[in-house]
């Protein structure tokens, strides 16, 4: 089972959205589009072409200055992971010396000035399908249409069933869907969109409880069809009449999908472009039936459970741990899970990090260790495990 592949997702929209306070997240950049228009349609003086040229000179040689510490180091924080990597693959004790101790340069020069006769092309931003796309492919490419809970509180007892019956414990299933939907998300829930914040977009295909991207259910379904088409045909054999017809209907269908997903080679940049297909859009909204959706999201978090103990780790992960490693990838949270305490509070973030992706992380910025960055894993975790979600997940388990 390559359960690394599954793992791979970008942390930093997650990580953004997650610990963003809300009224920073229902900025509508649209309502800046008249003012920014109306700029644009000033001719730019030769005036102020001239000093645009100036501050960009300014800012070009303080870039170059800066390129000169971060090129350093970052090609160390390669370096050292590429050692503990081999160190890893040798059985060798992982220390200190592994990682890189101090934190990365910080840009402080000016920023890179506004031209004043910008390229007049609109720059289209390629719409993110949502959950209604999710559905009309489904009946569009699958014929079948997902069987939506009557009341969420019956999708969650479905899903506690499922992952305390995985070996999920409650502290972790109650706890991370407390950080992934904010404390209150529905089975649909998808990231970036909230009937609280009116005008706001979808700004991922993350779907649910546990967040899945249409290449995680795609990856999913290619590495775990077998156990959930198995999990499905046992809740078949226990039915009969027109409840056991609609159930081998939907067994057909999910084996259909597995197929589609195995069509690919298992690696996660081919289940990525399948899941940016109309096809893999369909496969998606498996996410939202009340039978295979809780099996979805179990298996989500029941990999990196897995992953731990196959590489020798037995302590149950805690659920910020198990966030990080959701959140991170299996590899690099394993990384941070296995570390002492001590270790944690001197270890920089940075560490786990590729350059571009740190850069534009202020949570992992200001939460600069990993002993700071679970703290506030944690932290999120009981402000939302407080709020109605979270307790109606609570009370169904």
């Amino acid at each position: 089972m390559n359960t690394r592949s599954i793992r791979r997702r970008l942390t930093l929209a997650a990580f953004v959205l997650l610990l963003a306070t809300p009224p920073a997240m229902a900025t509508d950049a649209r309502a800046l589009s008249a003012p920014v228009a109306d700029a644009m349609a000033q001719a730019a003086s030769p005036q102020a072409i001239a000093e645009y040229r100036r501050k960009l000179k300014e800012y070009q040689a303080a870039r170059a200055a800066f390129e000169q510490q971060a090129e350093p180091y970052w090609t160390a924080i390669a370096e050292k992971r590429r050692g503990r990597n081999t160190k890893r693959r040798e059985r060798q004790t992982i220390t200190l010396d592994d990682y890189v101790l101090t934190q990365p340069p910080v840009y402080d020069g000016p920023k890179r000035p506004v031209d004043p006769e910008p390229d007049d092309k609109p720059r289209e931003r390629k719409p993110l399908p949502v959950v209604a796309d999710f559905l009309q492919a489904a009946a569009a490419h699958f014929q079948f249409t997902p069987q939506r809970p009557a009341s969420e509180v019956e999708f969650k007892r479905a899903y506690g069933r499922v992952a305390l019956a995985s070996g999920l414990t409650r502290d972790q299933i109650v706890r991370v869907y407390s950080f992934e939907t904010g404390g209150n998300g529905n089975h649909d829930m998808q990231s970036g969109l909230s009937a609280s914040r009116p005008g706001s977009r979808a700004i991922s295909t993350a779907v649910g409880y546990n967040q899945l991207l249409t290449t995680n259910t795609v990856s999913l379904l290619a590495e775990q069809g077998n156990e959930i088409v198995k999990a499905l045909a046992e809740k078949a054999a226990g039915l009969s009449g027109p409840a056991r017809k609609a159930m081998d209907h939907k067994l057909a269908i999910l084996k259909r999908m597995v197929a589609f997903t195995r069509s690919v080679p298992v690696q996660w940049s081919e289940h990525e472009k399948l899941a940016n297909t109309p096809q893999g859009w369909g496969v998606h909204a498996m996410v939202l039936d009340i039978d295979v959706g809780p099996l979805l999201q179990t298996h989500k978090l029941l990999t990196s459970v897995l992953f731990a103990r196959a590489k020798g780790y037995t302590r149950p992960l805690t659920a910020a741990e198990l966030e990080m490693m959701n959140l991170t990838g299996d590899s690099t949270g394993l990384d941070m899970v296995t570390m002492p305490q001590a270790m944690r509070e001197q270890v920089p973030t940075s560490n786990f990090f590729q350059r571009g992706g740190y850069e534009r992380n202020p949570v992992a910025i200001r939460h600069n260790t990993v002993a700071k960055l679970l703290a506030i894993t944690d932290e999120r975790m009981d402000v939302n495990s407080t709020k109605p979600g979270a307790k109606e997940l609570a009370a169904a388990l």
